[in-house]
């Protein structure tokens, strides 16, 4: 019998298994630790993703109570959000923390009942139920990068 190799699709690409049976391909996926696929992911997307500093020039704000939104462009709560997050670091936030943050930016907000939207629609998530963190998804940060930023930026 040849190898046996499985493709698994993750958000920044693909993971190829090999190996000479199904058994060996099944205990290669077990041995792997539980949030790897997230971890992996981080890493990339610290390493190959410019600086969002560059990206938020005239947008954000970074202060030392954390960014703040500065664009005098008109913009939705929920985009006002996601902004933070993904200025944030490891583009993670509180609801307690955003809603000072919008605060200092000038804008009313009732943050938990639009985190709780944004999870709905799959633009946040938290990485641990148990603790209060929200954190972008993959899915958030490519909606700030192709929709949200062009909009702020556009002469």
């Amino acid at each position: 019998m040849g190898k046996v190799k499985a493709h698994i699709k993750a958000p920044f690409g693909e993971i190829i298994l090999e190996g000479e049976t199904p058994q060996e391909i099944i205990q290669m996926l077990d041995s792997v630790p539980q949030n790897f696929i997230e971890r992996i992911n981080n890493l990339v997307s610290s390493k190959l993703v410019p600086p969002s500093k560059v990206k938020l020039q005239g947008i954000v704000e970074f202060t030392t109570e954390g960014p703040v939104i500065t664009t005098r462009k008109k913009i939705t709560h929920y985009e006002a959000i996601g902004l933070l997050l993904f200025s944030s670091e490891n583009r993670t936030s509180t609801a307690a923390r955003l809603g000072k943050l919008l605060e200092s930016s000038g804008i009313k907000c009732m943050v938990p009942a639009r985190l709780n939207e944004m999870t709905k629609r799959g633009m946040v998530f938290k990485p641990n139920p148990s603790k209060p963190a929200f954190k972008l998804t993959v899915q958030g940060e490519r909606w700030i990068e192709e929709e949200v930023l062009p909009k702020l930026t556009e002469k």
